[in-house]
């Protein structure tokens, strides 16, 4: 009897070691991170939790979701705003959006899409009342509120990317919103996180058994949607279908704990991404000062055929917990967490 009671005793400790192992390797937490940047800094922009930012191109501005944190996920109510950015100078006036809205609103995740002269804009937020997502029409530096969207089944809303005016794909980052579930569920990794499809009128689980799904986008030219997993240092390949289902092509490993992802006008994948996601868990949590960041640049030509090059590497002592990075010409715009500022940065020509 005791010989069994050994037996089952070391099968206990092996599993658990090997799922500590597997822990520490499969979240970064070996991984080395230096600084690396083949350029400099060209400005820093004082706004704080530049989570996410997105560029328009054709008008020249980035639109910054920003709001001001002290641990994430929140444990009280936070106060964010939207602000547009003018990219045709090197002045990068800022214009703050929502400083009339008056309604509680820490955004998250923002997409925005243009018709005419006018972009509809939808941002995620998160408020004690619940999460909802917010729609307004932007003109001429005029931001308007339209209505605020709520579902039971946007249970942890994290992302979004519209598709058109009324349709669009938004993520659940967790399966479970909170409580001993949402603890396994991170530090087991489970994948049990899903996308959504909104049609206008009703929501649908368009790809689920995903772990963490964080950011989201869409390249309309080659009809592919993008899902970041960080959870499994993934991108999520789909190809989309006129109803909104998703056909699964591949997963790009990307060896980082990628965040939110931007498109540049060659189809070019630009994603802030955090390297070691335990030591950015403590950062989030206020038991680290900083965290290291990461921004990636994946070209994707098609499965199996792409590329992954490291941009920019920090150890956090300049850039702590980076979420996105959005280029524009030879500037890469990134978002962080809870950096009391953005960095703009400039790229040497090659």
């Amino acid at each position: 009897m005791k010989r069994i009671i050994k037996r089952i005793a070391w099968v206990l400790l092996v599993v658990i070691v090997a799922f500590i192992i597997h822990t520490l390797v499969s979240t970064g937490y070996f991984r080395t991170v230096e600084n690396k940047f083949e350029g400099i800094i060209a400005k820093k922009i004082p706004i704080p939790g530049a989570e996410d930012i997105t560029i328009s191109a054709t008008d020249n501005f980035a639109l910054i979701s920003s709001t001001k944190r002290e641990i994430y996920p929140p444990v009280k109510e936070e106060k964010g705003g939207l602000y547009l950015m003018d990219l045709k100078n090197e002045n990068f006036d800022l214009v703050h959006l929502t400083d009339s809205f008056n309604q509680s609103f820490a955004p998250h995740g923002i997409s925005m899409i243009k018709k005419d002269s006018l972009y509809k804009v939808m941002a995620i937020n998160h408020t004690p009342q619940g999460h909802s997502i917010e729609v307004f029409s932007l003109q001429d530096k005029n931001l308007i509120h339209h209505k605020t969207l709520k579902h039971s089944l946007l249970v942890s809303p994290n992302d979004i990317v519209l598709i058109d005016e009324h349709r669009f794909y938004v993520t659940n980052d967790h399966g479970y919103p909170k409580g001993f579930g949402k603890v396994l569920e991170e530090y087991l990794g489970l994948s049990i996180s899903n996308v959504l499809y909104y049609d206008g009128k009703n929501y649908t689980e368009v790809a689920d058994g995903i772990a963490y799904a964080n950011g989201i986008n869409y390249d309309p030219k080659r009809n592919l949607l993008f899902v970041a997993s960080p959870r499994s240092f993934l991108v999520k390949v789909y190809s989309a279908n006129s109803d909104g289902s998703l056909d699964f092509i591949e997963d790009i490993d990307c060896d980082t704990g990628v965040d939110n992802i931007e498109i540049d006008t060659q189809g070019n994948l630009w994603i802030g991404a955090h390297p070691n996601l335990l030591h950015f868990g403590s950062y989030a949590k206020g038991k680290k000062e900083t965290s290291p960041s990461e921004i990636i640049k994946v070209t994707y030509r098609g499965k199996n055929d792409y590329d992954i090059e490291q941009v920019y590497t920090n150890d956090g002592t300049i850039m702590s917990g980076s979420t996105v990075a959005a280029p524009f010409k030879d500037l890469i715009i990134t978002g962080n967490v809870m950096d009391d500022h953005f960095l703009i940065l400039k790229r040497k020509n090659k």
